[in-house]
């Protein structure tokens, strides 16, 4: 005779548990090679250089030959896009971040070698004026040393079509001034670049997280102890971001970025929750390190936490994660048959 059924709890929650297969069946969340953008250092120099940066293990500047290389193999492995950064010569380096707008300076070149190598990947650019001036802010100053917004607006919507006429897909305004996302997409579509998307870092924070990044494209040093609080949001703030993207979609935007990643998971969900637009994360340098270093004193299984980590972004909702991580990823997912 069956025990009557009161003695038992009325659903057993770990019998969808008990085995891979079955965990894989119900799993609400799936992390894919195409999920992934890999953001990339490039740096003038030897075609073959890899400069590795001593805050990111594992992470290398490149030479636009190498850039190449790396380009063709990560599409191999399935990512979709690059994400690109220069590390500017310093004696390129003026007050008005005028290499910006250099149509032969190195991200432009950058763009075509990617090309080139790989036709089929999408390339992302970012646009700010920090890797290109003498004191590391996102913009040009006024006489009181503050970040004049409407002056830089106009250099980064130049900086924009600079970057659409060498083959950007993507460009994506990080400098965090009021009205960009507008005038950026009025000049697009003006110049007939209409099909050039804007990925904007809509809520970007003021956060602690980015030390290595501004080691790796070395504005960090011509900062010196200058924040960024002025334009970048406060990291207490939820409904600010909320209405910060609201006015970008507003404005034109296609997508929108959240920025740090982790310590934001929250933002990535709420945006989800209120947008019909893809919303995308950005593992930023310091959780890169953070994962590594700690993997490196043996502290945690690297590859376990990292995938766990991109993971989260998904169940937060986000469409998809810039991350260091990209190329180690997406060889740990191809390993596992994900993709």
């Amino acid at each position: 005779m069956s025990a009557p059924l009161g003695k038992f709890p009325a659903t057993r929650m770990r019998r969808l548990r008990t085995n891979s297969a079955i965990r894989r069946m119900v799993a609400e969340s799936a992390l894919t090679a195409s999920d992934l953008t890999w953001p990339v250092f490039v740096k003038d120099g030897a075609a073959d250089l890899r400069e590795e940066i001593p805050a990111m293990p594992g992470v290398f500047r490149l030479g636009l030959g190498a850039l190449a290389q790396e380009a063709r193999r990560v599409a191999e492995l399935g990512v979709p896009a690059l994400a690109l950064f220069p590390a500017t010569d310093s004696a390129l380096k003026t007050a008005d971040g005028a290499e910006a707008l250099n149509a032969e300076g190195l991200i432009p070149r950058a763009i075509a070698a990617a090309k080139a190598a790989a036709p089929e990947m999408l390339v992302l650019t970012d646009v700010a004026l920090d890797p290109y001036t003498t004191h590391g802010q996102d913009g040009v100053l006024d006489s009181r040393g503050e970040v004049a917004n409407d002056e830089t607006v106009e250099i980064l919507t130049r900086q924009a079509l600079v970057l659409a006429r060498a083959g950007a897909d993507i460009v994506a305004p990080s400098d965090m001034m009021d009205g960009r996302i507008g005038a950026i997409r009025r000049e697009l579509e003006a110049a007939d670049f209409a099909d050039v998307k804007i990925m904007s870092y809509a809520a970007k924070y003021a956060s602690a997280f980015y030390g290595p990044f501004r080691d790796a494209v070395g504005s960090a040093a011509n900062l010196g102890g200058g924040g960024k609080r002025t334009y970048q949001m406060d990291p207490a703030n939820l409904r600010e971001a909320a209405r910060e993207m609201a006015l970008d979609l507003q404005e034109g935007a296609d997508m929108l970025m959240i920025k740090p990643g982790l310590p934001c998971l929250d933002v990535v969900r709420e945006a989800v929750r209120a947008f019909d637009a893809p919303v995308f994360a950005y593992q930023v340098s310091g959780e890169y390190a953070m994962l590594k270093f700690a993997a490196a004193a043996g502290c945690l299984d690297e590859r376990a936490c990292v995938l766990e980590s991109l993971l989260c972004f998904k169940r937060a909702g986000a469409r998809g994660i810039l991350t260091y991580f990209a190329p180690q990823a997406a060889e740990w997912l191809k390993k596992q048959g994900d993709i």
